[in-house]
């Protein structure tokens, strides 16, 4: 059940990038309602950890902010058409500069259900790590995917492309609960060994 709540926790940090993805569309008037519609998600969803100086959730209300600002406010047309862009590179350099400053993002979210007295536990702190690590990843690839998209090379549909962003995210979700669910196994297997 733990585990359940942990991986509820990460996808209600991604909510406001997942409604972005769904709902920006190809035209500026789905693209201004994916933003506004992401901003309200970031604090509705991410209101506690936005108080709890959450890094993932203070750049995700950031990054909504700025888009409203320059996309619905100063109608930067450059904005919109690199929107892509912008969202996987701030989404990949969210997640670096968790472990640059080392407070990984999983970290962050796993120590909410967890009593104090675990926060600094070694294997807790290198799974983290390790989880916010594949995540990274799968952001760069994202956002490599989306640089890819805006060149001069051959490309395929944009269904294709909405589907290789969704799949990085699913992936890392579905990595996120099998590599939990394998180290609680482990600890549980060690808990009966002894």
């Amino acid at each position: 059940m733990h585990e359940a709540k942990d991986i509820a926790r990460l996808l209600l940090g991604f909510a406001p990038w997942l409604l972005f993805l769904f709902l920006s569309g190809r035209t500026m008037a789905s693209l201004e309602l994916a933003i506004w519609l992401s901003l309200a998600a970031s604090l509705t969803f991410g209101l506690g950890e936005l108080r709890s100086k959450f890094i993932l959730a203070w750049g995700t209300f950031v990054f909504f902010v700025a888009c409203a600002v320059l996309v619905c406010g100063f109608r930067l047309t450059w904005v919109a058409v690199y929107m892509d862009v912008l969202a996987n590179l701030t989404l990949a350099g969210i997640v670096w500069l968790t472990l640059l400053l080392g407070r990984p993002f999983a970290l962050q979210y796993a120590r909410r259900g967890l009593p104090r007295e675990r926060w600094n536990d070694p294997e807790l702190i290198r799974s983290c790590r390790f989880i916010t690590l594949v995540w990274a990843l799968l952001m760069t690839l994202a956002a490599g995917i989306s640089l890819y998209k805006h060149s001069s090379a051959p490309q395929a549909s944009q269904p294709a492309y909405f589907a290789i962003s969704f799949l990085l995210i699913l992936s890392g979700v579905t990595f996120t609960t099998a590599y939990k669910r394998h180290k609680r196994l482990a600890r549980e297997r060690a808990m009966r060994g002894k």
